[in-house]
């Protein structure tokens, strides 16, 4: 063989996945680039989507279809032969319509169906706010009113204080909203009484933001995409990410 075409084999090795984590997506997930920016070089993401729906309203029957079992646990198979470490459930609606029990249900259907470590959204908001110490909470969604509610209900349930709340109305093509919306619609949602802000939805775009709103408001901001990619690095076992640029963002920011 012609030596021009031989190519040097590095000596030093290029950043390589050491971990997967599985993400399992409601049919309308836009947003796998964001998750992907929360993960260091180490860490692959493995996607996997529920069946799309009949109807695709964006309101409390859809969601509540979403997080149906039997698509969860398949789900959740489709991804297991790349052998994740852990699985997220991504979808803040579908994990806190049914309330606690319901989330808790979701997750053990996950680790029902072979998942080694499992949480929905909704719970990893409920553990970032318990490591964080926040328990006053203003809530901001794109939501219709009625998953908004239930949204507070979920967090009332988990004994915190939703001391404001603010929803943009919408019911299809969350992922289309710009960052102007969002950040308007989280000062909105904002009040003095509020320990920190959470901004639901994992179709809803969050990540360039976050550091931009915590410092203008004097408080932590966290969106339903962040909470999953920080709890499913924990269970993965990914403690090393506070160099990583998601940094500047006050979850991240502090040590695991």
């Amino acid at each position: 063989m012609d030596s021009h075409f031989l190519q040097p084999v590095p000596e030093v090795d290029a950043p390589g996945t050491d971990v997967g984590i599985g993400m399992v997506c409601p049919f309308d997930m836009a947003l796998d680039r964001e998750l992907w920016r929360w993960m260091p070089w180490s860490v692959s993401l493995y996607f996997t989507r529920t069946p799309m729906p009949r109807a695709c309203t964006v309101d409390v029957e859809m969601v509540s279809a979403l997080g149906e079992h039997g698509q969860i646990a398949d789900a959740v198979r489709s991804v297991l032969g790349v052998r994740p470490a852990a699985v997220g459930y991504a979808c803040a609606s579908g994990s806190f319509v049914h309330g606690l029990a319901g989330a808790t249900a979701l997750s053990d259907c996950m680790r029902g169906a072979g998942a080694p470590a499992a949480i929905t959204t909704s719970e990893a908001l409920l553990r970032a706010l318990d490591a964080m110490n926040l328990r006053r909470i203003a809530v901001a969604t794109p939501y219709v009113a009625s998953l908004t509610d239930l949204l507070c209900d979920f967090l009332a349930e988990a004994g915190r204080a939703v001391v404001s709340q603010a929803g943009l109305g919408y019911d299809h093509d969350i992922w289309t909203i710009p960052y102007s919306a969002t950040a308007d619609l989280i000062r909105a949602a904002d009040s003095p009484d509020a320990d920190a802000i959470f901004v639901s939805c994992t179709n809803l775009p969050t990540y360039d933001i976050l550091s931009v709103l915590e410092k203008e408001l004097g408080k932590p901001v966290l969106s339903a995409n962040q909470v999953t990619a920080w709890a499913t690095l924990q269970d993965a076992g990914v403690a090393d990410y506070t160099a990583e640029p998601c940094a500047a963002q006050s979850l991240f920011g502090r040590v695991a």
